[in-house]
């Protein structure tokens, strides 16, 4: 009789294995209207025919804002970082910048940023960071 609990648990075992699981929805992968209209505020085309000065731009206001670079790679015009968040210092920010050529010479440049794993939705946050990034271009023009 001492066996009846352990040939109960391995019959519920093998009962509860037979289950699958739920199938992802075909539009996983699929955009949402939501996930466009963050894309459009985190992107802009700014005026800067050389990618190497747009990653350089972009490195400097990264590092003026207090994060720290963790990979910057040219061949594919990406730049990531850090920072801890004021005021406690627990909180961290990561932010993901891609550069890329469009065909009039022009590159665009999107920000991804991240607050404690939650993706920043707030379009005051993207404008000033493209606000400092137009007056640093600007400035190494000059």
């Amino acid at each position: 009789m001492m066996h009846t609990p352990f040939f109960m648990l391995v019959a519920l075992a093998a009962l509860s294995s037979g289950c699958s699981a739920p199938k992802p929805s075909a539009n996983l992968l699929a955009p949402s209207e939501a996930q466009t209209k963050l894309r459009s505020i985190q992107s802009r085309t700014f005026e800067v025919s050389d990618r190497l000065v747009a990653l350089r731009g972009v490195m400097g206001v990264l590092q003026d804002l207090g994060f720290v670079i963790e990979r910057a790679n040219e061949h594919l015009g990406l730049v990531t970082g850090a920072k801890f968040a004021e005021p406690n210092y627990l909180d961290v920010v990561a932010i993901t910048v891609t550069v890329r050529p469009q065909d009039d010479g022009k590159h665009l440049i999107r920000v991804n940023a991240i607050f404690n794993n939650k993706p920043i939705e707030d379009a005051e946050v993207y404008q000033a960071f493209f606000a400092a990034l137009e007056r640093s271009l600007f400035v190494n023009r000059g």
